[in-house]
Formats: structure tokens, sequence, C-alpha cells
């Protein structure tokens, strides 16, 4: 059996009861609510909008984050750090007549010329050309059918289960599935911002994909020289504050204008999405609620340590020669789980010991008795493992035999 509770780490470190599980029934633990629910709700333009921390991932604010909207061109993230995780950045693409015919706005090569896969993703990220999107979509995987496959498989990958890519430029888009269903381009501000930490924190190219989104201004030319471009960066954020990392923003007549960034004050890094920001002529409203959201950031978390000590844990034992207990270590015994975490000052985590309740011998050293684990708000931050720390023989003929001589001679 298992029993389960828990314990709460305070700015030093904090020490369980060793016997605290004891008992048939668990200590049940009262969840954190949903982000939406818990936070004091800023007013924003935006109909759907994220604060996330960008080390951890952890969600920090949210505006109905859950729901699934259009993204516009915050797809072409997405379409970026695919291609460089699959791509050869000095490869040449060619512009195909479907990639020169994508509506504005467009890099405008004609059908038929090279330009470097390298050229186009500045064209895309910058400039957030349409027909760049196709020309790198179709490069990568052969056609836009078959690279969408892939970015819709990459989200699953970094756990993104309500977001649908079926362009790689963000256009509007529906289709119907097998079942007749509508499949809708879109997304959450919660994966939104899920994806953009994964660019800029976990992909392998991550350092690739900040250089190009950092860029002011970028030139290029296609493979016969013909044609020269110049694109310039429409992430005003950059321009705005030295603190602006990284974004990309986007508009559709079905999105309203969308924006997703990364800022950081040295210390403290942010993501924040927001979807469904207005509609023209309010094209501005977006640095408005970033404004708001990263303002909130910085004036409500900061980084705290927190201490755990893994005791070693005492826990009855069942039919057990020579003992009735038994006890289990953790990979660090005697050692504190520390965690620096990045917390309102409300917020503490808490440790949740699921172990069992009575071990039934015979006993091996190693054996696995329950495991700590250590949650911030709905987050796991860690986990410990315990284990039995010496064998315990069960009773037996001989044990009992030992028993009645000791009882005789004693």
């Amino acid at each position: 059996m298992a029993g389960i509770s828990i314990g709460f780490a305070v700015w030093g470190s904090v020490c369980p009861e060793q016997d605290l599980w004891q008992g048939t029934e668990s200590i049940a633990i009262e969840s954190s609510r949903p982000v939406s629910e818990a936070k004091p709700q800023l007013s924003l333009h935006s109909l759907s909008a994220v604060l996330m921390d960008a080390d951890s991932g952890r969600i920090l604010y949210g505006k109905d984050e859950h729901q699934v909207r259009p993204m516009a061109s915050t797809t072409k993230i997405m379409t970026c750090i695919l291609a460089l995780e699959l791509g050869n950045p000095e490869d040449f693409c060619e512009i195909s007549e479907k990639a020169a015919g994508q509506p504005r706005v467009k890099l405008g090569a004609p059908t038929g010329s090279r330009i470097r896969l390298k050229d186009l993703l500045y064209s895309l990220m910058l400039e957030s050309h349409n027909d760049s999107a196709v020309a790198i979509a179709e490069h990568i995987s052969g056609s836009v059918e078959v690279f969408t496959e892939k970015m819709n498989r990459k989200a699953q990958d970094i756990g993104c289960v309500d977001t649908t890519f079926l362009t790689p430029n963000g256009l509007d888009a529906e289709k119907q599935n097998a079942d007749g269903e509508v499949i809708r381009h879109g997304t959450t501000a919660a994966e939104l911002a899920k994806i953009l930490h994964y660019c800029t924190k976990m992909s392998p190219k991550h350092d690739e994909f900040l250089t190009i989104t950092r860029c002011r201004s970028y030139s290029f030319s296609d493979s016969e020289g013909y044609n020269t471009y110049s694109c310039q960066n429409h992430n005003a954020l950059l321009d705005m504050t030295q603190e602006a990392v990284t974004g990309k923003t986007g508009f559709t007549g079905g999105a309203g204008y969308c924006y997703a960034a990364e800022l950081s004050d040295g210390e403290r890094s942010f993501i924040l999405t927001l979807l469904g920001c207005g509609w023209p002529p309010h094209k501005t409203w977006k640095w408005e609620d970033v404004q708001k959201l990263y303002s909130y950031g910085k004036q409500n978390y900061f980084y705290c340590d927190f201490a755990f000590e893994e005791n070693r844990l005492r826990i009855p034992l069942l039919g057990g020669a020579y003992k009735d207990w038994i006890y289990a270590v953790s990979e660090s015994p005697g050692q504190k789980r520390s965690f620096h975490l990045l917390v309102s000052e409300t917020e503490r985590p808490v440790a949740e010991y699921d172990m069992k309740t009575i071990l039934d011998a015979p006993v091996k050293a190693g054996d696995e008795v329950g495991v700590v684990r250590y949650r911030l708000g709905q987050e796991e931050i860690g986990q410990s493992h315990y284990c039995s720390e010496e064998d315990a023989a069960a009773w037996g003929l001989s044990y009992c035999l030992q028993r009645i001589l000791d009882f005789w001679i004693f």
C-alpha cells in the first residue's frame, strides 16, 4: 500500500516527519487552480495571452490561454526552427510557381530563381514573406503538405496537443478530415509560448534561430546575381527596449494582430504570447499588452532558493525476521534537494511523499519503496526515488527454531 503526504520548503530547508505517511489512507493534495483563475486579471486587449518563465517553461499568467485561435505569421516560428533542424542553410531553394503565387506580404522572387535557404529564412522572419515560407517548405519536404505534417509532429513532440499547422506561412486555412470534421489552422497562447520556448532554449539550433530573429536588416541576392533583396526586421520591440531578445509579429483578417516574444532583464527571462490583439486600426495595442505582461512579471516574480532535506525514512516491516522496521534512503541520503526557482511572494514548492505504508519481507537492499515528487503549483519540478537501505529476511522455520532456542536458554 502507498500513502501520500506533503512537506513544504521555506527559504531555508524543511525536515519532513519520518512517519508522516503511516496509515492506510492518503492525504489528499489540493491542486492549484488553473492559471486563468488563480492570477489577478490584467486589462489586456488580447483575446488570449500568456506570460511564461522562459527558463523553466512554467506559465506565470494566462488569459484564456487554452482557447484555440488562428495565429497568423507567428506560425513562421515553427517553419524557421524546423528548416534549421532539417535543412542545410547553404543549399539553394528553387522558387516554384506555387511559391511565387503566394499573396502579399512576399519577397517577389520570380518562378525558377534559386535562393539560399539561409537567405530565405531571413526573409521569412524579418519581413514575414509568405512566398519564402512556401519555398522553404517545398525545399525541405518536397511539398507544403508533407512539411506541415512535420510541423505538426514537431509540435506534438514538444507537448502541444491543441495546435494544428495547415500552412507554413500562417495564412488562414481550414480543411475537412476523413470524418468530415473541419480542422482549422491554429494554436493556443499557451502552446505558442511552448513553441517559442523550444526554439530559444531547447532546440539544437536555438543559437541560429536567435541570430536570425535578432537581426535588424539583411541583404542577399539570388544564385545568378540577377536580383538583390533587402529585408528589415518588423519586430519593433527590438528598437523599443534593450531587453527584447526575440519576437515575431503576425496578422490576418481571421487572427487579428498576434505576437510572440522573449524579453530578459539579465537575470529573469520571460516569454509572452498574444492572440487576437485587436484589428485595424489598432496595430499598436500589442505593445501595450507586452508592457503590461512584462511589467507584471518583473514586479511579481523573483528568483529564490529552496531546499528539502532527504531524510532516512522508517517503514513498518511485516513478517520480518529479527526486525519490525526497515529504513529507506534516497539517491543522496542526508543531503538537501535544492531548487532555484522564479516565484511570486506567495508561492512555495512542496514535496509530495508517495511511499509504501508497509513492506512485506523478504526485502532486498535497493528495492524501490517510493518516490518524492517536488511540485511548484501544478508543475512537477523534480523527483527523488527512495529504496530500502538493507536486506530484511522473512521469518521461517529456522527463524522460529532460533526464537524458541533463545527463549529456553535465556
